[in-house]
């Protein structure tokens, strides 16, 4: 191959990390943010739907999260956890911005049906099948998406002393099971 010919060759830039793309959105570069969100849209998305069946809220929440990412970018710190975890905990703090707005519901009998659960034999799963389903939307909520007891409420449409109570009751059996 000539030399002439191997200048034609289109050479394919490596993929860029989530820290190098958060440090690029820092300083501008939109094309860094198309690509983040690309990477991760869709399993935001879908986890958003998780808590939220209104379709509507969910995009504008979505929209909101990579809003957010553009504007701080630059408080990114890969010492403090995966991208994915800091990208995941904007978009569920703008899914709850966008549930506070929205006027309050006549309370229903439902409760949201909860996230899947972890793949069987974790020990996330074992604690959390053996809860029932109230209890369990709230200590997944509180426990494992790090959740305020007023956000969680939010997001499961109940009085915050509701989302107490139910973690009293669920601590006892959560106790009985991490024996």
């Amino acid at each position: 191959m000539s030399a002439r010919a191997a200048t034609l060759v289109p050479v394919t830039a490596p993929l860029r990390t989530d820290p190098e793309l958060l440090t690029a959105i820092a300083r501008g570069d939109r094309g860094a943010l198309e690509a983040l969100y690309h990477r991760h849209a869709r399993w935001l998305l879908v986890r958003l739907h998780h808590r939220c069946a209104d379709a509507d809220v969910v995009d504008s929440a979505l929209q909101d999260t990579f809003i957010s990412v553009w504007r701080s970018a630059g408080n990114y710190r890969p010492e403090a956890g995966e991208a994915g975890a800091w990208l995941w905990s904007i978009a569920l703090r703008r899914l709850i911005d966008h549930l506070r707005r929205r006027p309050h519901p006549t309370p229903t009998a439902t409760l949201p049906e909860p996230e899947p659960l972890p793949p069987p034999g974790t020990p996330v799963y074992d604690l959390l099948s053996r809860l029932p389903a109230d209890l369990h939307a709230v200590v997944q909520a509180v426990y494992v998406d790090g959740l305020t007891t007023a956000e969680t409420a939010v997001l499961l449409g109940i009085p915050q002393g509701t989302v107490k109570s139910r973690l009293a009751r669920a601590r006892p059996l959560l106790q009985e099971v991490l024996r």
